[in-house]
């Protein structure tokens, strides 16, 4: 049986393997999941990922290594999914407001690919709010 929303499983994925200090964690391999995973890296919150051939059954998957501070907490204190399949939330060029008072961002899918919000804003192009982090 297939999976109802792979980006869901993939921020839940991260969030729990960076609560538990994990350094690694394992997601089903997608063009869009690897999109949004290098997001997240050009902007801070992760370390690193690849893509290999999953050990068990078929398919690849993407190994992404977390990032933490010197204390060794995690980078990533909080992930929220913001449209689902149930419910697609779309927002303009303008419209999405700052996280946390600018401390976060919110992860947009454009016409011109996967986008932050300051980026998406810049080029003046709305889309799909995929997740929310901070």
């Amino acid at each position: 049986m297939g999976m109802t929303d792979p980006i869901a499983d993939l921020l839940t994925r991260i969030r729990n393997a960076s609560r538990a200090r994990h350094q690694k964690v394992a997601v089903p391999y997608s063009h869009l999941k690897e999109n949004i995973v290098k997001v997240l890296i050009d902007e801070g919150y992760l370390k690193d990922q690849k893509k290999v051939k999953a050990a068990i059954g078929g398919g690849d998957e993407m190994i992404i290594t977390l990032k933490f501070d010197r204390e060794s907490r995690p980078i990533i204190l909080g992930m929220k999914r913001v449209s689902k399949p149930g419910r697609r939330v779309y927002v303009g060029a303008q419209e999405a407001v700052p996280v946390r008072k600018g401390l976060g961002i919110h992860v947009l899918s454009t016409p011109k690919g996967i986008l932050v919000d300051r980026e998406a804003q810049r080029a003046k192009v709305g889309g799909e709010l995929i997740c929310t982090v901070w």
